[in-house]
């Protein structure tokens, strides 16, 4: 499988999961190190519009600002210490993602918001945690500038606001996606 190419100035989904659906962060110290790994692998080579750690998969919506060798080997340094990490701590050996991490080429603005939507309300979309709001490990906090993980990982608050028109918006349309997966979980 040939993997799609991260250009400079182009907006990408990044995600991937455990190996056979295994979880990837067993505890809240797991998500916090994997942010502070983002921080500083990610850091200065791609613009974090949203992000969402869930227990066994995670989700990044990014603009690239480097070189495509330059963050390609970034990302893969990233997943690689947190594996080595995640394994050491939990006494195991082998792969811990699957394969290769996702990445498909964003191609308009309209996708876009839907992407940073869809990554924000994640927990909800699962019910893992209805109130995506307080869901502590994804961006939709630090967008909004309430408390958050800024301090790890910092996101293109003003890029993302702008996107949505307002922070009005913002949440207005974050609410109803929220409501859309509630009301899909409740017909399951």
């Amino acid at each position: 499988m040939k993997l799609q190419k991260l250009e400079t100035d182009r907006y990408y989904h990044i995600y991937n999961r455990g190996i056979n659906g295994a979880l990837i962060f067993r505890s809240k110290e797991n998500k916090t190190y994997f942010l502070k790994l983002m921080n500083k692998y990610l850091s200065h080579k791609v613009s974090i519009l949203a992000f969402c750690l869930m227990g066994n998969h995670y989700h990044m919506a990014v603009q690239v600002i480097e070189e495509e060798k330059i963050v390609t080997q970034s990302f893969s340094n990233l997943f690689n210490a947190y594996a080595k990490a995640f394994n050491k701590m939990y006494n195991r050996t082998g792969s811990l993602f699957e394969k290769h991490y996702r990445r498909v080429l964003v191609q308009d603005t309209n996708y876009l918001r839907n992407l940073i939507t869809y990554i924000n309300t994640n927990p909800a979309y699962h019910g893992v945690n209805k109130d995506y709001k307080t869901f502590e490990f994804s961006s939709y906090r630090s967008t909004v500038c309430q408390d958050s993980n800024e301090d790890l990982v910092p996101i293109a608050k003003e890029e993302v606001i702008n996107l949505f028109g307002d922070t009005e918006n913002f949440e207005y349309l974050h609410e109803q996606k929220r409501k859309l997966d509630i009301n899909r979980l409740d017909l399951e």
